[in-house]
């Protein structure tokens, strides 16, 4: 059932039973227990009581993730099969026929499809949808105040791609009421309440000028509340008008650069889940000095997550497979000049990141004036993970926090912390997180709703830059040199010999400390910038010399899961 209502039809990968398990069964059963006693007139009332193998696991204090078995055990490795009441290997797969049903592009047809199968996997999903719109749509007018109240709830509580009613407006909003009202007739439904009178008068619920509301019978555009304001580009439901984000300044094939008239310059990324390639480098470089000369600020904002998932190592790949060194050492020294573009540019950058920024996504935070991030933000230097190293400015930006945290004292205390960050290709779970590890700093701010980044991150610019912004100018920085570098290779030396990481780990380990540390150079030396980032650059080219390394690379362009060798 959880390989069926996944990520297969656009939920959550916890689908139904692990999200069960993480929010826990004890939890789960006191829900449909109040709900029983709350909702007498519920017409589904008479489901919510939970069921006996599900009270059998609560009885014996098997609560999910919490006591580490419920309805999953061994971390979501095994499942409870119900006709022995033993745990056996999970892991299921959703018949072909099915998969190809499910990959359908048009929703139309992906339910007719379903609804005329004889397969029980697909009358299963024609059954489960059906009974949630008809749900839905029997409790609208009391529930909400309008159908994208109820989307938006269940998206943002479920973690569904689209809403209930969006996914019956993209199926074909009367021909799947015809079909629910069928099997209402013919008693397949959950229960025999008819669909209300309201949804034969709509051709959906969703239009440009606002979503239905049952209870008025009239269609509501979105709230003008001043608490909305703050949302300059609000998450939007099917149907409604799509987003114009402001006028084109310049734009290539790898960014957009726009503006509102505020005179704040907004710079938003093309490319697929925005990784960073030569035409990004390029037009972040140009977006700069076009800001300089006409803006007060500029602002890295993505008008969709995540804020980048890294660099492009497709685009690099040809050049490894081809030998050709000297051009990928280039391509390295440019993605270092853009980051110091950033840090250096003459007026304030700020960043506005949700979900992922990995890799060089995470070193373009590093390097802006300021982060606004959403609190669901999940960022990391995870180059490791592809055998490389951070070389964007990584390891720089974390010997240049490490001198300013240990003032005139002992640096290791703090430069351990981000060794491991990047030796383990630690990824923050939250942006509070990544201000303990470090890739936010303490003045960078955490928005709870994503809605209001650019709204927020724009703030901050007009903030800098009424202050009377100066960009930093570049500093010598303490390193810890070669004491630093046995202190972290100590610690590699034990996980090697111990069997935690492998001879390539190892060496990606010692090349992370060079680099942090300084190089072979004397305790509490003074570096500048650029020995640091040419530490980087260097080892980073020699690491992607390796067969080992191209194996990961290979690897994680292939499957997207990294590969330990």
């Amino acid at each position: 059932m959880d390989a069926l209502t996944g990520p297969a039809i656009g939920r959550a990968k916890s689908a139904t039973y692990r999200t069960a398990d993480i929010v826990g069964l004890d939890t789960m059963c006191h829900v449909f227990e109040g709900s029983a006693l709350a909702l007498r007139d519920d017409p589904w009332q008479r489901y919510f009581a939970p069921p006996a193998w599900l009270k059998a696991l609560i009885e014996k204090g098997a609560l999910g993730q919490k006591t580490k078995a419920g309805i999953y055990a061994n971390k979501g490795k095994q499942v409870l099969d119900l006709m022995t009441g033993a745990y056996r290997e999970a892991g299921a797969k959703p018949d072909e026929a099915v998969q190809a049903i499910l990959k359908l592009r048009n929703p139309a047809e992906k339910f007719a499809t379903l609804r005329a199968s004889d397969h029980p996997q697909a009358q299963f999903l024609w059954a489960i949808h059906r009974d949630v719109f008809h749900y839905a749509a029997t409790l609208l007018a009391e529930i909400a105040d309008n159908a994208r109240d109820v989307d938006c709830a269940i998206r943002w509580g479920f973690g569904w791609s689209m809403g209930p009613f969006e996914i019956w407006q993209a199926a074909g909003w009367k021909r799947v009421a015809a079909w629910i009202e069928e099997d209402i007739a013919a008693g397949k439904a959950m229960t025999a309440t008819p669909l209300p009178a309201w949804v034969d008068r709509v051709d959906g619920v969703h239009r440009p000028e606002g979503s239905y509301s049952a209870a008025e019978n009239i269609y509501k555009p979105r709230s003008t509340l001043p608490v909305y304001r703050r949302q300059l580009y609000p998450e939007q439901v099917l149907g409604e008008a799509p987003h114009r984000y402001g006028e084109t300044v310049f734009e290539n094939s790898g960014v957009r650069l726009w503006t509102t008239g505020d005179d704040i310059g907004v710079l938003s990324f093309k490319s697929k889940m925005h990784v960073i390639g030569d035409e990004v480098l390029d037009g972040v470089l140009e977006a700069l000095k076009i800001a300089e000369k006409r803006f007060d600020g500029l602002v890295l904002w993505q008008t969709g997550a995540p804020f980048s998932a890294g660099a492009n190592l497709a685009q690099a790949m040809p050049v490894l497979v081809a030998g050709d060194f000297d051009a990928f050492e280039k391509i390295v020294a440019k993605f270092q000049n853009t980051t110091a573009a950033l840090r250096y540019s003459a007026v304030p950058v700020v960043a506005a990141a949700q979900g992922l920024a990995l890799g060089g996504g995470c070193e373009f935070l590093m390097h802006c004036d300021r982060v606004v991030a959403a609190l669901e933000s999940y960022i990391g230097l995870v180059e490791v993970g592809v055998g490389l190293i951070p070389a964007g400015g990584g390891c720089k930006e974390f010997a240049l926090r490490a001198m300013g945290e240990a003032k005139d004292g002992d640096l290791m205390p703090f430069l351990r912390g981000y060794f491991e960050a990047m030796a383990m290709a630690k990824v923050s779970r939250s942006a509070e997180e990544a201000k303990q590890l470090g890739y936010l700093r303490a003045s960078d701010v955490i928005v709870f709703n994503s809605s209001e980044l650019l709204y927020v991150a724009k703030a901050q610019v007009r903030a800098l830059a009424e202050t009377g912004y100066r960009p930093p100018q570049p500093r010598k920085i303490r390193v810890a040199g070669r004491t630093g570098i046995a202190a972290c290779q100590m610690v590699l030396v034990n996980m090697r010999d111990g069997g935690f990481i492998s001879p390539h780990d190892y060496r990606l380990g010692l090349s992370i400390a060079q680099a942090l540390c300084g190089g072979d150079v004397d305790p509490n030396t003074m570096v500048d910038e650029d020995w640091l980032l040419g530490l980087e650059r260097k080892a980073f080219v020699e690491l992607a010399k390796t067969p080992l390394t191209q194996a990961r690379i290979e690897q994680m362009l292939k499957t997207g899961k990294p590969l330990r060798n």
